[in-house]
């Protein structure tokens, strides 16, 4: 596919129709979201309905920045009167290589696969639930999963107890999976923002709930929270001064941790205070991003994929984490190429994607898992934007977008009423996994491009698509993993602010 410059660009827009709409009331922290027994909020809106979808063309070299990244739109796919079944057989048999050597590791691959592969070879999700189209691919259950996530923002039960220090992640992860389906979140802005000042320590950052020692992590999903509700009274609940002498008192001279989402959507300074453990009075220079790329490059291990410290094991988070934070530290067409060995990393992360499967494992010898789906998934497109320059520039998908769309569609979705998504079958659905199989199916159905320090989004048009229109899903931004007008809002929003005002 060509760059955006170079071909017919597609502005995409909503239809201005009068729809009847059920009012809604706001949840507060007093009044939560239903819970798994109760009924999903009636919807303000609906975004899923592809009638409503506008395509304007534009001959003309307009401003791309007006194209509005987070409508869906493909070309129309063959009625499957004018196809026949077509499934290669890439995924529907198994490997023609096969290992004598039998180990636990290569018991339980079989094991798996046998699993899958009947979901893709066949049509076994129940008729009544999902429709197959002629590609063998059923429909996305999306409002089911709607009405999991919304019911995931609830009253859980006891079992989750466990997860208590996790509730940030699933305010991020429920909302996240609710704007790639469409859905208006706005209703949950007071109930989010109420949620989040209890978590708020007085000396910075975000704990997992009320009391709890503040964490890098779920300070990240707590920020990702707030600006996925959007509205400014929700970004106000953030102490932006204490979030930076936090951020600094856990900066490591080494260069060490990654925090580079946190301080960019927050327009945070880069100085160091003198409490900082990483202040160094000769060297004013030295700030809270210094080192950064450097310890980055120490993580990269000898099968080329990035791991969590120096010295231990590749891991596909750690390696999206990695191109991330050196995506926002400037052009990753220059900051990746510098820092890691691309070519090394690449053909670790082209390893982890799997035949017949199509989804992609986490680590070398490990089982493909649906979450993956973003966490290996959603390199690709930072990938693609670090080969921008290279002397061979890539005009199509570095992976098998076909064969991460049918493990997601045909083995990731809940088979019963309960919705949601899943790791693979066998496996219960779960708002962690919702989240980020949807994130790698956003991967898999949208191309994004860096022109002038700014991404943007197309969907894939060139070539047959394996689903249907209708089944596509909202992008999220490539680095923050959010919508897009969401990053451009919380970062317009506290650069106009000026210093900690």
């Amino acid at each position: 596919m060509s760059p955006p410059s170079q071909q017919r660009r597609v502005l995409f827009s909503w239809k201005n129709k009068e729809k009847k709409t059920t009012s809604t009331t706001m949840p507060t922290s007093q009044s939560p979201p239903p819970g798994p027994s109760q009924q999903p909020p009636p919807q303000a809106t609906t975004s899923s309905q592809p009638d409503d979808l506008e395509v304007v063309t534009d001959d003309n070299d307009s401003d791309y920045s007006s194209i509005d990244s987070e409508i869906p739109f493909s070309t129309p796919n063959l009625p499957p009167s004018m196809t026949t079944m077509m499934i290669d057989s890439l995924f529907t048999t198994p490997p023609p290589l096969h290992d004598p050597l039998i180990t636990p590791t290569s018991t339980l691959q079989d094991e798996t696969l046998s699993d899958i592969l009947p979901f893709l070879s066949s049509s076994p999700l129940p008729p009544d639930l999902f429709t197959y189209n002629a590609y063998n691919v059923p429909s996305l259950r999306r409002e089911a999963h709607i009405a999991f996530l919304h019911a995931s923002l609830g009253r859980l039960p006891g079992k989750f107890v466990a997860a208590d220090a996790s509730r940030p992640w699933f305010l991020y992860w429920c909302l996240s999976g609710l704007a790639m389906l469409g859905e208006d979140v706005s209703r949950y802005r007071d109930s989010v923002k109420e949620t989040a000042r209890s978590m708020q320590n007085g000396s910075g950052g975000f704990g997992g709930g009320g009391g709890q020692l503040s964490h890098l992590a779920t300070s990240y999903a707590v920020v990702l929270a707030l600006a996925i509700v959007g509205a400014e009274e929700g970004f106000e609940v953030i102490d932006r001064r204490q979030m930076w002498r936090w951020l600094g008192g856990l900066k490591q001279r080494d260069g060490g941790f990654e925090v580079s989402v946190i301080i960019t959507l927050l327009d945070l300074p880069l100085d160091l205070t003198p409490e900082s453990p990483a202040y160094k009075p000769d060297d004013p220079s030295f700030n809270l991003l210094s080192g950064v790329a450097d310890y980055v490059r120490r993580c990269q291990t000898y099968e080329g994929g990035i791991s969590s410290s120096p010295s231990a094991e590749a891991h596909g988070a750690y390696a999206f984490c990695a191109l991330g934070c050196l995506s926002l530290l400037g052009p990753p067409s220059i900051t990746i190429p510098e820092t890691l060995n691309l070519p090394s990393l690449l053909s670790w992360l082209s390893s982890r994607q799997y035949a017949p499967e199509g989804g992609f494992s986490g680590r070398t010898n490990k089982l493909v898992d649906g979450c993956y789906s973003h966490w290996v998934g959603a390199c690709f497109p930072l990938i693609e934007a670090a080969l921008a320059n290279s002397p061979t520039p890539v005009n199509d998908s570095l992976f098998s977008r076909e064969g991460l769309i049918r493990y997601i569609l045909n083995c990731c979705q809940d088979e019963t009423k309960r919705g949601g998504l899943r790791d693979k079958p066998g496996k219960m659905s779960d708002a962690y996994h919702s989240c980020y199989v949807l994130s790698g199916l956003s991967a898999g159905m949208h191309q994004w491009v860096l022109e002038d320090e700014e991404w943007m989004v197309l969907p894939y048009l060139e070539g047959e698509q394996v689903f249907e229109n209708a089944d596509r899903v909202r992008p999220v931004h490539p680095v923050y993993v959010i919508p897009q007008g969401a990053v451009r809002a919380m970062r317009g929003y506290f650069r106009g602010k000026g210093g900690f005002n």
